[in-house]
C-alpha cells in the first residue's frame, strides 16, 4: 500500500524490548525480524526497536565495532524494509552507521516506511561510550511527515536534554521515537516522562535489558501519553509493548489540573527570554568563566539550611483578613511557631508560597461564585507597591528572625500589575522577579514580567527566582543554571502535575536506584527539573481545595543530582503544612581548599593544605560539587538549539 494512500489519526504502536548479544549481529537481526513481524501481525502500524539493537552497545573502539557498521540504507535496513512493505507499517531501528563518504561512524536511527527509507537520525548528545567510536550526529533533529502524523526520532541520552525533545514539539511533532539503552534508573524513566509532559507528545521508548560488559540496562520499554503518564510498559525480559496513539491528544497543547486549563505548553513560552539557552556557558571551567574580567565570580558558597512552608488554603488565616497587616501578622506568627517547633534548627533561606499577599483567592463568605471580575478585583485591589509598608514589615520580620525569605505577592507598579517574587533579607529587598509565564488565571489581572530571569548572590550561594509555573518550562531553569544559579526558589500556586507511581522493578541494579516497593513519586517533575539543570530547587506550593481553586502540594527541596536512592530531598505530604528543612552544599569542593592565586610551588607540594590533599588553583579545575560543575550543562549541544528562540510560525 502506498504511504500516501491512507492517513490514520488513531493507530496501534509497539515498542520492542530485546537483549542483543554483543557482536552476534546475524542472530540479533533474525530475532528482531521475528519480533517486528509479530508486532505487525498484531496490527502495530509503528514499531520501535532499541538503540544499537543489531549489534549490542558496549564497544571499546572503532576497530572493534568496524566489522558491524553499515550504511543507511544498507543490508540490514533492507531486510526490515521488506516487513514494512509487506505489512504497510513504519519501523524505527537503531544501529551503528558508517558514512561511506568519510568512513565516520554514528549511533543512528533509521525510520522505514512501506515505500522505503523515510529518514535517518544520528545521535547528537553522546553518552560516555560513544566517543570511543562514534561522532556526534550532524543531521539535526528531524520531524518526518507520514500518514501516522508527524514523527521525530531521538536516541537514548538525547532525552536527558530538554532541548532535543522541545525542538520537534515546536515543529508540531506528534510522536517521539526513542530507541535507547538506558541505565542507572528504574524505567520507564522519569526523564522520558518529563519530555512527554512538557511537550504534549507521545513517547515510544524501546529499551534493552540485561547486562553487557558489566553494565546493567534498565528495561522498562513503554508507550507514554502526552501528559507523561504510562500507557503500557514492560519491566524486564524480551517482549513487545503495545499501545495506541490518538493524534487529537498530541495536538492539544493545553495543560492543567482539576478545574481548568492552566495554559498552553507551547504558546505560553517566552522565546525572547531564552536566548542564553543557545549559548555554551559551561564549555570552559565554570569558576574561571564566571569570574572572567573580575565580574560575576560565584559566591564562595557554604553549607546552608533551606526551608519551605507548604500552606493550606485555611492554614495561615482562620477568617477573611481585613488588611495586609493582618495577613503579615498571621504569617509572622505562623513562621515563628514553626521555627520554635523545629529549634534549634533554623533556615538560612525560607521559601513561602506564591501570592501570599493578598492571598491566593478572593474571600467570599457569602458563597457567591468566583467570577473573572472578582478574581481581577481581588488581585489588583490587593496588590502592593514595592517597596512599600508591606515590604518594610516583611524586612523587619526577616531581621527579627535573621533569615532570608522568598515569597510571592501581587505587585502594583503605576497602572501595571505583576505576579512578583521577592527575595527579602534583614537589610531590605535584595531581589525582585516578575513572573514571565502567566497562567490563564494570572492573565485576568497581571502583565508578563519585565525584569527577565536574574540571579542574586548570597552567603547561601547564587539564588535564582521563579514561580512553579515558570519552572514547568524547562527553559527557565536552563537560563538560571547557565548564569551559575546554585539554588532556585519557586513560590508556587499549582494543582498539577501530580506525580506518577511505579511498581518495583525485577531488574537487579548494581546500586539502589529506587525504593524496594511501590514508589508513589517515581515521576515527580520538580525532581527531574532540579537534576537536569544541576541546581537545588525549593518549591513552596499551596495545598487544598476550594470550590473554584485547588493546589496539589508536593512542595519540597530537590537535589542537583539523584545518582542513587534514597534521593537527597525532602518532600511535603499532601496534608502536611508547616516547615520542612534540608541542608544544601554550594561549596566548590567538599574537601581541599580554595585559592584564586597562582600557586608558588610545584605540583605535589602539600604545604598549606588544610586536608593533606594537593592544593591547586580551583579556577583551572572542574569543581567537585555537581551544583557548581553542572556536568549536564557542559554536555549540551547548543549548535542545534536555535529553534528554541525563534517565534513559532
Amino acid at each position: 500500500m502506498s504511504t500516501l494512500a491512507y492517513s490514520l489519526n488513531k493507530y496501534r504502536v509497539a515498542a520492542l524490548q530485546y537483549e542483543p548479544t554483543l557482536g552476534e549481529k546475524e542472530k540479533n537481526v533474525r530475532d528482531l525480524l521475528d519480533m517486528v513481524e509479530e508486532a505487525a501481525q498484531h496490527e502495530a502500524r509503528l514499531i520501535v526497536l532499541p538503540e544499537m539493537a543489531t549489534t549490542g552497545y558496549c564497544w571499546t573502539s572503532r576497530a572493534e565495532i568496524a566489522p558491524y557498521v553499515e550504511t543507511i540504507p544498507g543490508p540490514t535496513t533492507e531486510r526490515f524494509q521488506q516487513l514494512a512493505t509487506r505489512y504497510s507499517c513504519f519501523i524505527a531501528i537503531g544501529l551503528p552507521e558508517v558514512d561511506p563518504s568519510t568512513n565516520v561512524y554514528y549511533d543512528s536511527l533509521a525510520l522505514l516506511g512501506p515505500e522505503g527509507l523515510i529518514g535517518t537520525y544520528r545521535k547528537i548528545h553522546s553518552y560516555i561510550t560513544e566517543p570511543r567510536w562514534a561522532r556526534d550526529g550532524d543531521l539535526g533533529i528531524p520531524v518526518w511527515d507520514t500518514p501516522l502524523g508527524r514523527l521525530s526520532g531521538l536516541i537514548n541520552t538525547d532525552a536527558m536534554y530538554f532541548e532535543a525533545a522541545r525542538i520537534p514539539a515546536l515543529h508540531n511533532a506528534d510522536v517521539v521515537l526513542l530507541p535507547t539503552n538506558w541505565v542507572d534508573e528504574k524505567c520507564p524513566s522519569s526523564w522520558w516522562m518529563a519530555r512527554a509532559l512538557e511537550n504534549g507528545v507521545y513517547f515510544i521508548a524501546a529499551n534493552r535489558h540485561g547486562r553487557e560488559r558489566g553494565i546493567q540496562f534498565s528495561g522498562g520499554s513503554c508507550i507514554l501519553n502526552p501528559d507523561g503518564s504510562i500507557q503500557a510498559y514492560l519491566d524486564t525480559g524480551n517482549g513487545i509493548v503495545y499501545g495506541e496513539v490518538d493524534l487529537k491528544y498530541s495536538r492539544d497543547k493545553r495543560w492543567g489540573g482539576r478545574y481548568e486549563s492552566k495554559g498552553d505548553r507551547l504558546e505560553d513560552r517566552r522565546p525572547a527570554e531564552y536566548i542564553p539557552v543557545t549559548q555554551n556557558s559551561y564549555l570552559w571551567e565554570p569558576l574561571r568563566y564566571h569570574s572572567l574580567y573580575a565580574l560575576g565570580e560565584l559566591p564562595i558558597g557554604q553549607l546552608s539550611c533551606v526551608g519551605i512552608i507548604q500552606a493550606n488554603f485555611d492554614t495561615l488565616l482562620a477568617k477573611a483578613p481585613t488588611s495586609h497587616t493582618e495577613i503579615i501578622q498571621a504569617l509572622s506568627s505562623y513562621i515563628k511557631t514553626a521555627m520554635q517547633d523545629n529549634a534549634p534548627a533554623s533556615p538560612d533561606v525560607l521559601v513561602l508560597p506564591e501570592l501570599l499577599l493578598p492571598g491566593p483567592q478572593p474571600w467570599l463568605n457569602s458563597g457567591a461564585p468566583v467570577t473573572q471580575e472578582v478574581i481581577r478585583a481581588h488581585f489588583q485591589q490587593g496588590a502592593i507597591e514595592v517597596p512599600g509598608p508591606e515590604t518594610t514589615a516583611l524586612v523587619a520580620l526577616a531581621e527579627e528572625l535573621q533569615i532570608s525569605m522568598v515569597l510571592g505577592v501581587a505587585e502594583r507598579a503605576g497602572s501595571t500589575y505583576y505576579n512578583t517574587v521577592l527575595l527579602i533579607d534583614p537589610e531590605g529587598i535584595y531581589g525582585t522577579y516578575r513572573k514571565l509565564h502567566l497562567t490563564q488565571r494570572d492573565r485576568l489581572w497581571a502583565t508578563p514580567g519585565n525584569l527577565s530571569l536574574q540571579t542574586f548572590d548570597t552567603p547561601t550561594g547564587r539564588i535564582g527566582l521563579a514561580t512553579g509555573y515558570d519552572v514547568l518550562f524547562p527553559e527557565t531553569l536552563r537560563v538560571l543554571a547557565g548564569q551559575g544559579a546554585d539554588l532556585v526558589c519557586a513560590p508556587t500556586l499549582l494543582d498539577f502535575p501530580d506525580p506518577f507511581g511505579l511498581a518495583p522493578t525485577m531488574i537487579p541494579h548494581l546500586s539502589y536506584v529506587a525504593p524496594d516497593g511501590y514508589d508513589p513519586t517515581h515521576f515527580l517533575i520538580w525532581r527531574v527539573r532540579a537534576a537536569e539543570h544541576n541546581v537545588y530547587l525549593a518549591v513552596a506550593n499551596w495545598n487544598g481545595q476550594d470550590p473554584d481553586l485547588a493546589a496539589n502540594g508536593m512542595s519540597g527541596i530537590y537535589a542537583p543530582a539523584c545518582p542513587s536512592y534514597p534521593w537527597p530531598e525532602v518532600v511535603a505530604d499532601d496534608d502536611e503544612p508547616g516547615l520542612l528543612m534540608m541542608t544544601i552544599d554550594t561549596r566548590e569542593q567538599r574537601t581541599g581548599r580554595r585559592t584564586t592565586h597562582i600557586l608558588g610551588y610545584s605540583p605535589g607540594d602539600m604545604a598549606g593544605s588544610l586536608t593533606g590533599e594537593l592544593a591547586y588553583n580551583i579556577l583551572d579545575s572542574i569543581p567537585g560539587n555537581v551544583v557548581r560543575s553542572k556536568p549536564l550543562l557542559r554536555k549540551r549541544q547548543p549548535f542545534w538549539y536555535l529553534d528554541l528562540v525563534k517565534p513559532r510560525k
